[in-house]
């Protein structure tokens, strides 16, 4: 058994050397994934941002926070250049961090009171869905608007780019990009495929965990 448990260990650690030059692939896939979606994400805000601090300040259709106009820039440039840092690989664990605080509080603020998921699809339900009777509703008011949309409009037409659906609007997006950006955080942009590391590298800081 020693020597199975053994020839396994070699065998997995020739496997980890094998891995060790490509590991900034998982960083640099993350970051291409999440930057551009914050980018757009703070610019549309930018481009409307009276629109967005309405949004934010206002206690009856929007968010109720305080100083609205300060808290709409605030996440519009948070958005903004921390998706271009992500997407350059320039001070990724520094960016991160502010951009997980928008993250949680866009989930408290803005989705937390539709639950978990997104989309309200039944097969899709977490155990920790705490809104499953919006899931529910949701189910209904699908299958009613694809009744209507089925005997008064061009049904074929109108889903030929993807089925119908309604929006839920749960934390899931904002969850998952918080988690995203947490793997970030701890493992930086990536070797070779990141400014950070070209920088560090030059200023002998690689193996300090640039």
């Amino acid at each position: 058994m020693d020597g199975v448990h053994n020839g396994f260990n070699r065998i997995y650690r020739c496997f980890l050397q094998l891995l060790r030059p490509l590991d900034g692939l998982g960083p640099l896939a993350l970051r291409l994934f999440l930057g551009p979606i914050f980018v757009l994400a703070g610019w549309n805000k930018i481009t409307g941002i009276e629109n967005v601090a309405a949004w934010f300040g206002n206690p009856d259709w929007g968010l109720g926070l305080p100083a609205p106009m300060l808290m709409a820039w605030l996440a519009a440039l948070t958005e903004f250049l921390g998706g271009i840092a992500l997407v350059l690989g320039l001070g990724v664990r520094l960016a991160a961090i502010p951009l997980m605080f928008t993250m949680a509080v866009a989930a408290v603020t803005a989705h937390w009171q539709y639950g978990w998921h997104a989309l309200p699809e039944q097969t899709l339900t977490m155990p920790w869905e705490w809104r499953k009777d919006l899931i529910d509703e949701g189910v209904v008011r699908k299958d009613k608007a694809v009744e209507l949309l089925k005997a008064h409009g061009n049904y074929e037409w109108l889903t030929q780019a993807g089925n119908f659906t309604v929006l839920k609007n749960g934390i899931e997006f904002a969850a998952t990009y918080f988690v995203m950006l947490l793997a970030l955080l701890f493992t930086g942009g990536g070797r070779f495929v990141s400014l950070d590391y070209w920088i560090a590298r030059r200023r002998g800081l690689q193996e300090k965990g640039w």
